[in-house]
């Protein structure tokens, strides 16, 4: 078997997590999310926008992508670059990606300056993180696999010998399965696959 890289490899949260800042009276609520794309990061938005359907703002940053290569900070009606990019700045502080950190500030009658700003949203987004769980993940690749039952043993075996996970499987005149694996391993489990008789395979997409 060869030998695996680290080249798929990165760090993201593992569930959500919550913290509560205070500065001067203004309070500001964080919350910390592992997210897989831009669609959820919405999703997570609305949901908060609702729960904290009063408050002045919600400021947030993400980062999507193995290497963080996906990302945006929203200052929400603070000074520019007083909000978004402290959330950000935490995000990699921790070298964390696939992840959105939601920072929502009640003001409380006293203004923090932009430098105050700037200290509360690092503050209370890195009070999330540490509330958390940081996980080591994978990109991945996916496979659909099509073949006959009598080679259902040599798929097993590759299956717990690359430690592939079965996403889903049927069985019935012959037997179709959904993987996934780690990308680092995609030339090595092509290389079995090809030598499986009367076995078809789709590799579908890399991701996260």
């Amino acid at each position: 078997m060869e030998s695996r890289d680290d080249t798929d490899r990165f760090f993201t949260l593992s569930r959500e997590s919550a913290s509560f800042f205070k500065d001067r009276n203004s309070k500001f609520h964080a919350h910390a999310f592992p997210v897989k794309s831009e669609e959820e990061v919405k999703e997570k938005l609305a949901e908060l926008r609702k729960q904290y359907y009063d408050a002045r703002h919600h400021c947030y940053a993400y980062s999507l992508g193995k290497d963080g290569e996906v990302f945006r900070a929203n200052d929400d009606g603070e000074p520019n670059h007083s909000a978004g990019d402290p959330i950000l700045g935490q995000i990699r502080s921790f070298e964390l990606t696939n992840v959105l950190i939601v920072v929502v500030r009640y003001f409380g009658g006293t203004k923090l300056g932009v430098g105050g700003l700037i200290q509360a949203y690092r503050t209370a987004a890195k009070m999330a993180i540490e509330e958390n769980e940081i996980v080591e993940d994978f990109e991945r690749c996916f496979l659909k696999l099509h073949f006959p039952y009598p080679v259902m043993n040599d798929v097993m075996k590759l299956i717990k010998n690359e430690d592939l996970e079965i996403e889903s499987q049927e069985m019935e005149l012959d037997c179709k399965m959904d993987l996934s694996f780690r990308s680092s391993l995609k030339g090595q489990v092509i290389d079995q696959l090809e030598i499986i008789d009367g076995l078809e395979y789709k590799l579908i997409e890399e991701g996260i």
